[in-house]
C-alpha cells in the first residue's frame, strides 16, 4: 500500500473507531451518576493528554502516520473498556 493510501486508511479507521467510542460514551453519560461523572472527567483529561502528546511528537519529528497509529491504540483501548458490561446496582428500599 502506498504511503498516502496507508495514511488515508488509518484516518478512516480512526474515524470509524472514534465514532463507536462516542456512541458508547454517550450511553454511559446518559445513565448519569458517579460513573458518568468519572467518565466525563476521564474524557476531558484524555483529550488534553492526547493533544499535548501529539504536539510533542510532531515537534520531535514523528510522522503523522505514527501519531495516528498511537491515537488509534488509545481509541481501541477505550472501546474495549466501554464495551465491558456494567454491573447493575440494586436500589435500596427507600429509593423505590
Amino acid at each position: 500500500m502506498r504511503r498516502s493510501s496507508a495514511m488515508f486508511h488509518s484516518l478512516m479507521m480512526l474515524a470509524i473507531e472514534a465514532n463507536q467510542v462516542v456512541g458508547l460514551r454517550t450511553m454511559k453519560l446518559m445513565r448519569g451518576g458517579k460513573r458518568a461523572q468519572r467518565e466525563a472527567e476521564l474524557m476531558v483529561r484524555e483529550k488534553i493528554d492526547a493533544a499535548l502528546d501529539a504536539t510533542a511528537r510532531l515537534m520531535a519529528g514523528a510522522s503523522g502516520d505514527a501519531i495516528v497509529r498511537r491515537y488509534r491504540r488509545r481509541v481501541a483501548a477505550n472501546a474495549k473498556r466501554l464495551k465491558k458490561p456494567v454491573p447493575i446496582r440494586k436500589r435500596s428500599r427507600r429509593h423505590r
